[in-house]
C-alpha cells in the first residue's frame, strides 16, 4: 500500500495534468506494488483538492461495466469515479451545444443513462428493487472520458492499467445532460437503445443491457462499494449507470448526434 505522501502527491500530479494539459506517464509503471484501493484513494485526493478549491460533488460514474473490457483490464467488477459541477453540460432539445476542446486532453465520447435521486442510498446489502424506489428519473447521458495519465506508455506504447485509470477518476472528464426524463419502472431499461453519429456518421449502436444486463444493477453495485469507505448515494446525485458503447475519439470541430428514440436527442459539438 502506498503512504499517505505519495498519495497526495499522485494527486497533485493530476492535478498539474488538469490544468496543464500535459499527460503523466502510468502511476503502475512507476509504482508495480500499488493496489486498487491504492487507485482509489489517489482519486479520493484528487477530488477533494477540487473540492477545497470550491468545486461540487454532483455524483458519480460507474466503468468498465461491459465484460470484454473487464476482461481487457484483467479485473472482474466495474470501477467508479465521482463527478463534480464543473464537468456538466446541460443539452436543450433543438439545440445543438457547445463543448470547449480546450476543457480536455483526449476526449472521447460514450453513450450511457443517467439515474437522478430523490432518495438516498446507503450500503451494503443495497438492491436494484431500492435503486428504483430511489430514483427520480431516468435521462439521457454522454460521458465525455478524458485521460491525465497516458492511455499508452510514451516509451513502450504497453496500455495503461486499472490502478491508472482508477486513480484517474475512472477517466471521467465530463457528462452531457437531456432528452427526456422517464420513472424508472416506466421502461424496459434493457431495451433502450441509442445511435451515437459523428460528423453525419454513425459510429456506434448500442443497447443499455450491455451494461450488466440492467444498468439498475450497477447503481446497487456502487452504493455498496461506497458503503465501506463511509460514503453513500445522495438524493440530488446523478449516476452515470456505464457506457453500452465503445468510446468515440473527439477532436474540435468535431459534432456529435446521440439518438435515444423515444428519450430524444443529443447533439453537441466540440468547439
Amino acid at each position: 500500500m502506498l503512504d499517505d505522501q505519495l498519495i497526495a502527491r499522485l494527486a497533485a500530479e493530476l492535478q498539474q495534468s488538469q490544468t496543464t494539459r500535459v499527460q503523466v506517464e502510468h502511476f503502475s509503471k512507476r509504482f508495480p506494488h500499488m493496489t486498487i484501493e491504492d487507485g482509489y484513494r489517489v482519486s479520493r485526493a484528487w477530488v477533494a483538492q477540487q473540492v477545497q478549491a470550491g468545486a461540487q460533488v454532483i455524483g458519480h460514474k460507474i466503468g468498465l461495466t461491459s465484460r470484454a473490457m473487464q476482461i481487457s483490464s484483467q479485473i472482474d467488477e466495474p470501477d467508479y469515479g465521482t463527478l463534480l459541477d464543473f464537468m456538466r453540460f446541460d443539452c436543450t432539445p433543438g439545440q445543438v451545444l457547445s463543448i470547449p476542446t480546450s476543457q480536455f486532453i483526449a476526449p472521447r465520447v460514450e453513450v450511457e443513462l443517467a439515474f437522478i435521486l430523490k432518495a438516498p442510498l446507503q450500503g451494503p446489502n443495497v438492491t436494484v428493487e431500492q435503486v428504483l424506489d430511489a430514483t427520480e428519473y431516468i435521462t439521457p447521458a454522454i460521458e465525455i472520458i478524458d485521460a491525465r495519465i497516458e492511455q499508452f506508455d510514451r516509451h513502450t506504447k504497453a496500455p495503461r492499467k486499472v490502478f491508472d485509470t482508477i486513480s484517474d477518476n475512472a477517466a471521467n472528464g465530463g457528462i452531457v445532460l437531456g432528452g427526456q426524463r422517464v420513472a424508472p419502472r416506466s421502461i424496459d431499461r434493457a431495451w433502450c437503445g441509442a445511435i451515437l453519429r459523428q460528423n453525419g456518421a454513425v459510429e456506434e449502436t448500442g443497447l443499455a443491457a450491455g451494461v450488466q444486463g440492467d444498468p439498475a444493477v450497477g447503481i446497487a453495485w456502487l452504493a455498496n462499494k461506497l458503503a465501506p469507505w463511509g460514503e453513500s448515494l445522495q438524493p440530488g446525485h446523478t449516476v452515470l449507470a456505464g457506457s453500452f458503447t465503445r468510446p468515440v475519439a473527439a477532436r474540435a470541430g468535431d459534432l456529435f448526434e446521440a439518438d435515444y428514440g423515444p428519450l430524444g436527442k443529443l447533439a453537441f459539438r466540440f468547439v
